[in-house]
């Protein structure tokens, strides 16, 4: 992937962002003072929630898994691998009062009425070994909520490699790599080795994966980039999508 390599690739990126620091394309600026839940999932996800027992898988700080809590959720387990979210997802939960019903662990064999991923399946890194871990936590009636990106062809699928609209598709890797090796110092040496990992996911990949898992579409929906909806059809969706939205159901 990428045809600008090299010490010219990697030049260029220095001189597009020269200091290191990121565009904040994706700070988290687009939820603010609104529900990520909502936004992602919908209005519905409170009904989804209400009085069941929900696991938030990639719950990182908590912030989603706390806000369930509060809109109705019976229990919610929030499950990451990185210590310093649980730790800090836990004292959230303390402040606002819901350690009663909120959990934060790294593994949990609890099973559950609903689990929760919001941003994580271009992120994980066997996805298939997710769905099958999913599947032994979810209750046979169960469902899992799905949304994420955005995916690899967006315009910022590279996520901290997109410096702008499409970089992370113009320059190779190794290129990306050095040039982030600038200004995080964490010896990462492939897009799957950053801290939050960056498996290339693209949509169809993606729908790949659900049809040999142990879970089928329930529902299943692209939302199209606003500036790009009347470019977007299912010819172009892999540049046009905004964020993968859906429903899965275990196959019984």
């Amino acid at each position: 992937m990428g045809i600008i390599g090299g010490r010219l690739g990697y030049h260029i990126l220095r001189s597009v962002c020269k200091d290191g620091r990121y565009t904040g394309y994706m700070d988290g600026s687009a939820y603010e003072h609104r529900s990520k839940l909502e936004t992602l999932l919908g209005p519905s996800v409170w009904d989804a929630i209400r009085d069941k027992t929900v696991v938030d898988f990639g719950c990182g700080v908590g912030a989603e898994a706390v806000e369930m809590a509060k809109r109705g959720a019976r229990r919610v387990i929030g499950i990451d691998i990185v210590d310093y979210y649980i730790r800090r997802a836990v004292e959230l939960a303390r402040r606002e009062g819901v350690t009663d019903r909120c959990t934060f662990v790294k593994h949990t064999h609890e099973r559950a009425d609903v689990i929760v991923a919001l941003d994580s399946f271009e992120h994980f890194e066997d996805p298939a070994a997710i769905l099958r871990v999913m599947r032994n936590l979810l209750r046979d009636e169960g469902s899992v909520l799905v949304a994420f990106g955005p995916t690899w062809y967006h315009p910022l699928g590279g996520h901290i490699f997109s410096p702008f609209p499409w970089a992370h598709l113009l320059f190779t890797e190794k290129a990306l790599i050095r040039w982030r090796s600038e200004f995080i110092h964490d010896g990462a040496t492939r897009f799957s080795e950053i801290g939050e990992g960056l498996n290339q996911m693209t949509i169809r990949r993606f729908e790949r994966i659900i049809e040999e898992s142990p879970f089928q579409f329930a529902e299943f929906e692209t939302r199209p980039i606003r500036r790009l909806r009347r470019l977007a059809n299912r010819f172009t969706r892999e540049a046009t999508t905004s964020i993968v939205r859906c429903k899965l159901v275990p196959c019984l």
